[in-house]
């Protein structure tokens, strides 16, 4: 893994500054990939420190490169954590490795628990209690009461 130069993980670029779906990493080892932000039908933006998931190829996505925090509008795979607030159509980072604190509680789940956009609500994680084989797990509760998740997003 290399760093990326330039990358300034609260931008949120009007067009695309980084090839899309590039890895980045911080000096601390976290991981961080450039995507673009789908507001999606329910018009959910982006938030800063709030999960996004991987766009449903309907809303546009076959690559793996565009997000959305309207889990309705999602295949129900993790992307990243928001490291920015971004609008429909900008581009920006996702942090999909390393420890994380979203800015919004999850769904449900304690200390150690597994973590998944299944049951989940915009923008959180749910606790994996689902045993189907494509329940995507893409995180760890590190703290829950503090919000606190080791990431794992698939990158």
């Amino acid at each position: 893994m290399s760093y990326i130069i330039g990358m300034n993980l609260t931008d949120i670029d009007a067009t695309a500054e980084f090839t899309l779906g590039g890895i980045g990493q911080t000096d601390d080892g976290k991981l961080y990939k450039y995507v673009q932000y789908e507001a999606a039908t329910a018009a959910v933006a982006g938030v800063a420190g709030e999960v996004a998931y991987y766009a449903t190829v309907a809303v546009g996505d076959a690559t793996a490169t565009i997000v959305t925090s309207d889990l309705s509008d999602s295949n129900a795979v993790g992307a990243g954590v928001l490291q920015a607030a971004l609008t429909d159509g900008t581009f920006g980072w996702v942090q999909v490795a390393g420890v994380a604190t979203l800015t919004i509680a999850l769904t449900a789940g304690g200390d150690g628990d597994a973590l998944t956009p299944t049951g989940a609500g915009d923008g959180t994680l749910d606790v994996n209690i689902a045993t189907a084989a494509n329940t995507d797990v893409c995180a760890r509760a590190v703290d829950a009461s503090a919000n606190i998740i080791l990431c794992a997003f698939t990158h």
